[in-house]
């Protein structure tokens, strides 16, 4: 399970790369660096998760994504069709905060269980 997360790093610090040419690249980069940090950490470093403050930081980021997916859930009709999210930047925006959560929820997953 730690490839899963492995992969899920990556995939965040790519989401992170094409965030160059965005006019809030910050905001983003930020957003993907947070899951993408959780899942390297759950991948390459899980004795972290021994301490039980580390996980209860990881729930409570899962928490505010979730929270971020309701906040930029797309408004647009069919947005997850690609003529939709290809003109739409909302769509854009809610797809990638739910890729967001999908990567903290799998480091959550694959982080060793303690007490949180």
């Amino acid at each position: 399970m730690r490839f899963v997360s492995a992969v899920c790093c990556l995939l965040m610090i790519l989401f992170m790369a094409v965030q160059y040419n965005d006019p809030d690249a910050l905001y983003w980069i930020v957003i993907y660096g947070v899951a993408g940090l959780w899942c390297g950490v759950a991948a390459f470093k899980p004795i972290v998760f021994s301490n039980p403050l580390w996980r209860r930081l990881l729930l409570a980021t899962v928490v505010l994504a979730v929270a971020g997916v309701v906040w930029h859930w797309p408004r647009t009709p069919g947005f997850w069709q690609q003529e939709v999210w290809w003109v739409t930047e909302t769509a854009r925006e809610g797809m990638g905060m739910m890729v967001a959560l999908f990567a903290v929820v799998i480091a959550w997953i694959t982080s060793p269980k303690g007490t949180a």
